[in-house]
């Protein structure tokens, strides 16, 4: 990893920890925050997935006015730092935990 890819990727960590502390505290159900992006093309190959529990927990929080929240948080944590995403929400995909 060069070294200009490790400091892109210490900063979407840090970003996205602030967006799972935010959402934590405010959806049932979800667990985690967490990322790939192709360093040559960030950030548009930057592909953010929150993780939930279970189905239910994920359906909920989609019927609900989480996925605007979540995005709009995304967005202005990121331009905090400095980045862009162009369109935010169709980088951001909802999955849950998958059984081990």
């Amino acid at each position: 990893m060069r070294k200009s890819d490790k400091k892109i990727e210490n900063q979407i960590r840090d970003v996205l920890t602030e967006v799972c502390e935010d959402t934590l505290k405010g959806y049932d159900g979800f667990l985690w925050v967490t990322h790939t992006v192709k360093f040559s093309s960030f950030p548009q190959s930057l592909e953010i997935v929150c993780v939930f529990e279970t189905n239910q927990d994920r359906a909920n929080f989609l019927v609900g006015e989480g996925p605007q929240h979540v995005s709009t948080t995304i967005q202005k944590v990121f331009n905090k730092v400095g980045v862009q995403l162009k369109n935010v929400s169709k980088q951001i995909r909802y999955d849950i935990q998958k059984n081990r």
